[in-house]
């Protein structure tokens, strides 16, 4: 058993290194949109078989019939998230506003600083749009979409109310692109988000650690599916959990999170109710 709690302390970090690591040889190889496309899509593999292998609640590994609306949302949201990226960087939109907005951005650091730097400013706008989808009734209406999934795993990672995500959009890339951030700077911010979303979803055994109290990892968005609002209303952040601790939002207690995950009111089984719902008066 000792092989397995050191494989949980090392699979968070281990995963996210590797994926990047992956991104970047896609990246200096000028197909930087494709590396991470291939490895995004490894990347969901390899969680789906760790998720079986390993998982962190073993009730989650069951059918909940939602499979087909969950792919229909994240197609739906992630997949023109995705286009929106792409576009950006294929057409070059990022190189010919960055010299409008260069002298804002420092474009004369390393790189890895200049993604650290994005990470926090796409992180401000995403933190608190997050937080006002729990607080402010008609944006919850859209979030609840997500949070009506009864348990956790790599499938629903992008189960998202398209509503729900472009204004999340809005509130990060462009900001990047307004301060004159380059191309592979919105590429590997994208990339981190994309992996760490997947991660912080996913049903296997983690153990993070002092990683906790940096990035947003499955032991605290376990918590923030909590049926409790003590407990649910906490850890916003997308990828860091800076403005979490900042803000007092921050939670994670010295016991498991809750298995009976979900909202109060019930949500449509389809997937076009699920889009509708919204709009119309019944309570969620």
């Amino acid at each position: 058993m000792n092989w397995r709690r050191t494989l949980s302390y090392l699979l968070w970090p281990l995963i996210l290194a590797s994926a990047l690591a992956v991104v970047l040889l896609g990246m200096k190889s000028g197909h930087g949109v494709l590396g991470f496309n291939l490895t995004y899509l490894t990347l969901a593999l390899t969680v789906a078989l760790l998720e079986r292998v390993m998982p962190h609640e073993r009730v989650w590994l069951e059918n909940d019939g939602q499979m087909m609306p969950d792919l229909a949302h994240t197609v739906l949201s992630k997949g023109f998230a995705q286009v929106l990226i792409t576009f950006m960087v294929f057409m070059g939109i990022a190189d010919w506003i960055a010299p409008a907005g260069g002298g804002y951005w420092p474009l004369a650091w390393p790189l890895a600083v200049q993604v650290g730097l994005g990470l926090v400013v796409v992180e401000f706008g995403l933190y608190w749009k997050h937080r006002f989808a729990h607080e402010w009734p008609w944006l919850w209406r859209f979030h609840a979409v997500h949070h009506s999934v009864t348990r956790l795993w790599f499938f629903n990672t992008g189960r998202f109310h398209f509503v729900d995500t472009v204004t999340g959009l809005a509130v990060g890339m462009p900001v990047l692109l307004l301060l004159g951030a380059p191309r592979d700077v919105l590429l590997l911010v994208s990339a981190i988000t994309a992996i760490v979303g997947m991660l912080t979803h996913c049903n296997i055994e983690m153990r993070c650690g002092p990683l906790n109290y940096v990035f947003n990892t499955p032991c605290l968005h376990r918590w923030h599916h909590s049926k409790e609002l003590s407990e649910g209303n906490r850890n916003y952040g997308e990828n860091l959990v800076l403005f979490d601790i900042l803000f007092g939002t921050y939670f994670n207690e010295d016991r498991c999170p809750p298995v009976d995950i979900g909202i109060a009111h019930p949500m449509p089984k389809t997937f076009w109710e699920q889009v509708k719902v919204p709009f119309t008066s019944q309570p969620l």
